[in-house]
């Protein structure tokens, strides 16, 4: 029930009465039946409190009690140090009532704030909606027959209430929903370190030892899987020693545009999180002065204050250079000191559990950290030569610069007289502070490196402005293991003289840093399209009378690509094609790329990633464009298999280049291979997609295995379901194919999951955590594979549900209408958060329309479509069949099928198809598309239906508590944020004023942003 509703109840007021009726009340009375409102707290408002814990009336019914003696708010009712919350703190056994009090205290102030600058009025249109979203999932949310009336009402109480606003109060009022999800997620973050820390204290003195206590002692981190692979028994100390020592996981930081908050709010809610932080380690002492108080008060609404005044949207799209930038700086702000704070307490785990002889080795590097940010130029215009050019150097100056400020720091406290011998000599007999004058020479030269980066940057730019001196490579730091050598010169010498504890501090540090960003911080990789090569081969070819490379067969290009690989003349000079003509401007792009890779130095760029590759002369071509360009060190070519047909035949690819001795000769025995979890999942829908990653990962593997390959996989996932992702990244690497990993692990972490993972130093050294004790425990787990019989199973379930997503995907001449007015997909493209253009190609329908935009879109309305649609027929079909009874136990016994199903599941329990029939009611127009919209919803529910039989389940993931509290706080939320969206929708598609039109795209692109907010991910 709503406030209003037990009030009238309460005091015998009809239901029908009017609001204005009952402002003219004189609600003195009701100060006696406050104690009768059982349960009533749940109906207090998150926008606003009032001054006593006690008070249960909502803002809106508050706002009719004119006379009433209950203040609105007082600035106590909005504080971080409240009685209860002193008394959480102390009890410390339910730390979710305190996540709870910290996301009602900032909707309080969110909701002053909305007051202060917005006015009453739009506060209570919020609060309208928001009441009327809750009684809706009250009643239902559509799913309980026997409430259909309730819920009807108060769903269309939110749609009344969303067509009565202006078009600039749409904007407004959904920059309040918006807002309120951010702060919730802030909250949540902040939690999961709190969380952390009160395992790690309970861990501290469990059994009455007092252990290391670095890591929290739990199944998916280092400080759970160490000591439970000891006790095995099969594995020995040494045997875990050397898995940690050699396994090596390399993230790939995307600029997939998929983080819709801009960097400028994202440093709002991280301030928020820390200043949660200082307010929970004030309470932990007790009594807290109430000027530190007012302190930690005041700084919390200052934020949420500022972040109400600041424009959430991005106006312009980003620059490749920009792009770049944000998504480095996550390095330079939390990584670089997240890293080698994890890696202390990994050594402390190691010792403490494996033993004093097990520390981790100076310069080991469990990670390494690579970007696409200013390589892939797949489907990107913007990325050009000089732009890849830029980024590298931009990226040389950033890393330089973090060295030499931590150098600069240590030589403040190495005042030390003692020194090396070997350390002497280099800085003569007179220096009083030796280690000072030493690294003083480094600084100097790590000066010269960034003004020489500086000086090229300028030049690529083509700038005029004169060098005050030019400054020579012979100057410069231009490999890591030049400086590297100087620093371990220095660490060696402290501990020859006695300062063992000195070295093992700021300098250890500074050594693991450099081991894992090197001297270019991320190194890129270089993305294209095998199209782009085979079209530069082309006009190679007719421009040397060869013919046309386009139109020979596979067995003709491989014999011409290992002719020319073996041949020792050039096969174009610069000159023949740089201002010719008969190239066109995309060929000389391609080949100019390849040029730019030439100029490189060491460790700028990483790989050559090729999307869309499906044959062996796909990888040759880039070995040969490479070495004729003049490459002197090729980069590794990384195939990447999208498409299902693609995954398929990567095996067959694979093992013909392996065969061929022109490549062996150029590999060294190594090869890496690029799987695409997004466009597959596209392709032929997620289950089939799953399924052929699965065996193309096994086919591989034993490829490489025939052929003496050291194999690693690059894992191409986002941060959905949809596009491959896991939110239990521990349970999502050990579902991976046995011996398809063995310790090396690449991957991208894309957009908006960038931030999620790595934003705050808690939640970094966290993810650093799984990552390592993934790759560590799925080494030494062993797993059950798929028997012959499940094998067939899975051919089974793939082929139906492949069928079935494809039938309505590609076969329905409805859906591309449908898909385009119900879903906000048109409109994506106004929403400023990448640089690269939402297709590959600009015509085309969905089938060129890129994986993120298809997921952002059916996100966007809930139905979460390419996730689940296919697996309810194929689960449907298998249950009624004589294999029911093996598909069950194929859930049950094989994880890998299981991670699957139970991934489907959370989505569905996530999506909500009463919000999408409400798009469709509003949207869609046309009656075709309308039926197949009906059609969809009523797949969706048979498909809940099937993954509940198989999974055993009553309710949706009703074994995770967490998700389910987290839906059932932020639901309402993002139903009033979808009920906003397609009003906006609504009206921006049939606006005829320029003006109107401004105002109403910014208030969709707010809706966007606060649904995405609410579910936790875009694409």
């Amino acid at each position: 029930f709503s406030s209003l509703f037990i009030i009238k109840k309460l005091v015998n007021i009809p239901i029908n009465f009017g609001i204005a009726k009952m402002r003219a009340i004189n609600f003195s009375k009701l100060s006696s039946i406050r104690h009768h409102a059982v349960g009533g707290q749940k109906a207090i408002s998150p926008f606003l409190n009032c001054a006593s814990s006690r008070h249960w009336l909502t803002p809106t019914s508050t706002n009719m009690m004119t006379n009433c003696n209950f203040r609105f708010h007082s600035s106590e009712g909005a504080s971080l140090f409240h009685d209860d919350r002193i008394s959480l703190a102390k009890e410390g056994n339910d730390l979710d009532k305190q996540l709870r009090s910290d996301v009602k205290t900032m909707g309080s102030i969110l909701g002053e704030t909305i007051q202060h600058f917005a006015g009453r009025e739009i506060f209570d249109k919020v609060e309208s909606l928001r009441l009327a979203a809750k009684s809706w999932r009250d009643a239902g949310a559509g799913r309980d027959e026997s409430q259909k009336e309730a819920c009807d009402h108060a769903f269309k109480s939110m749609c009344d209430t969303a067509a009565s606003l202006s078009n600039q109060d749409l904007k407004t009022v959904s920059r309040a929903f918006a807002h309120f999800c951010a702060i919730a997620n802030a909250a949540e973050f902040h939690h999961r370190s709190r969380w952390n820390e009160h395992r790690l204290a309970m861990h501290a003195t469990s059994d009455g030892k007092n252990t290391s206590s670095a890591m929290i002692p739990a199944e998916d981190s280092c400080g759970g899987v160490l000591p439970q692979l000891l006790s095995r028994g099969d594995l020995s100390a040494e045997q875990i020693y050397q898995t940690l020592c050699s396994q090596q996981v390399e993230l790939v930081l995307t600029a997939h545009p998929t983080e819709v908050n801009r960097r400028t709010l994202l440093d709002k809610h991280r301030r928020i999180q820390e200043l949660l932080t200082k307010a929970d380690d004030l309470r932990s002492k007790g009594a807290v002065p109430n000027f530190e108080k007012k302190v930690v008060n005041d700084s919390l609404k200052r934020e949420i204050g500022l972040m109400w005044q600041s424009d959430e949207l991005y106006r312009r799209k980003p620059s490749v250079q920009e792009e770049a930038e944000r998504g480095t700086l996550v390095v330079e702000t939390v990584l670089w000191n997240a890293l080698p704070s994890f890696l202390r307490k990994l050594d402390a785990v190691m010792i403490d559990t494996l033993g004093e002889q097990y520390s981790l080795p100076l310069e080991s590097t469990p990670f390494k950290f690579s970007s696409w940010m200013g390589g892939d130029r797949d489907g990107n215009p913007n990325v050009t030569p000089d732009v890849t050019r830029e980024v590298c150097l931009r990226n040389r100056i950033r890393a330089a610069t973090l060295l030499k400020n931590d150098l600069s720091e240590i030589a403040g406290r190495l005042s030390t007289t003692f020194c090396s011998d070997e350390l002497r000599e280099k800085v003569g007999e007179n220096a009083r502070a030796p280690y000072r004058v030493y690294i003083a020479s480094m600084i100097e030269k790590l000066g010269s490196t960034i003004d020489w980066a500086d000086q090229e940057l300028r030049n690529v730019q083509g700038s005029s402005q004169p060098f005050e001196k030019s400054i020579s490579v012979s100057d410069i730091y231009l490999t890591k293991n030049q400086l590297l050598d100087e620093i371990l010169l220095m660490y060696h010498s402290l501990n020859d003289t006695g300062n063992k504890l000195t070295a093992e501090g700021k300098v250890l540090d500074l050594i693991r840093n450099l081991s894992a960003f090197g001297l270019t911080l991320c190194p890129l990789d270089v993305r294209q399209e095998s199209t782009r090569h085979t079209e530069a081969l082309d006009a190679i070819t007719k421009y040397l009378g060869l013919g046309s490379y386009a139109e020979w067969d596979e067995e003709t290009k491989l014999s011409w690509l290992q002719a020319e690989l073996s041949s020792k003349r050039p096969l174009i000079r610069t000159t023949d094609w740089k201002n010719n003509d008969a190239f066109s401007e995309t060929v000389k792009d391609t080949l100019d790329t390849f040029q730019m890779i030439s100029e490189q130095h060491d460790d700028s760029l990483n790989a050559y990633v090729i999307s869309q590759a499906t044959t062996a002369s796909d990888v040759l071509a880039v070995l040969l464009l490479q070495i004729d360009a003049g490459v002197t060190k090729p980069l590794r070519v990384v195939p990447l298999f999208e498409t299902l047909d693609d995954l398929n035949g990567a095996a067959e690819t694979m093992k013909t280049l392996f065969t061929l001795p022109a490549y062996r000769a150029r590999i060294g025995g190594k090869q890496e291979v690029m799987i695409g979890y997004s466009d597959s999942a596209k392709d032929a829908g997620r289950l089939a997609a799953s399924w052929a990653q699965y065996e193309t990962q096994e086919a591989l593997a034993g490829v490489a295995k025939e052929h003496d390959v050291d194999l690693v996989f690059f894992h191409g996932k986002g941060g959905t379901v949809g596009r491959g992702g896991n939110p239990a990244t521990f349970n999502a690497i050990l579902s991976h194919a046995p011996n398809t990993i063995n310790g090396r692990f690449r991957v991208t972490e894309q957009g908006e999951m960038i931030y999620q993972n790595f934003g705050h130093l808690d939640r970094a050294q966290r993810t650093l955590d799984i990552y390592t004790a993934a790759i560590c425990a799925e080494k030494h787990t062993s797993r059950q594979s798929p028997t012959p019989k499940w094998r067939n199973l899975m051919d089974t379930l793939s082929k139906i549900s492949c069928d079935a997503y494809r039938q309505i995907v590609r076969e329905d001449e409805r859906f591309v209408p449908y898909f385009r007015s119900a879903t906000p997909e048109l409109e994506l493209s106004a929403l400023n958060i990448g640089s690269r253009p939402a297709k590959r190609k600009v015509s085309g329908g969905v089938e060129s329309l890129r994986a993120i935009p298809w997921i952002f879109a059916w996100t966007q309305t809930r139905l979460n479509l390419p996730t689940w649609l296919g697996v309810g027929e194929a689960i449907s079909e298998v249950l009624r069949s004589e294999d029911g009874d093996e598909l069950r136990s194929m859930y049950n016994e094989w994880g890998s099928f299981r991670t699957t199903v139970d991934l489907v599941e959370m989505v569905l329990a996530k999506s909500e198809p009463s919000i999408a029939r409400h798009y469709d009611n509003v949207l869609v127009n046309d009656a075709k598309a309308k039926e197949l919209g009906s059609a969809i919803r009523e797949i969706h529910h048979k498909t809940e239906n099937a993954v509940l039989d198989l999974a055993g389940h009553k309710t949706f993931c009703e074994t995770n508590i967490l998700l389910q509290r987290m839906l059932q706080v932020r639901n309402p939320y993002v139903d009033c944020s979808n009920v906003l969206q397609a009003e906006i929708l609504k009206r921006l598609r049939d606006c005829e004023s320029e003006e109107e039109e401004a105002v109403l795209k910014d208030a969709l692109l707010v809706s966007i942003t606060g649904i995405a907010n609410g579910m936790g991910n875009t694409g």
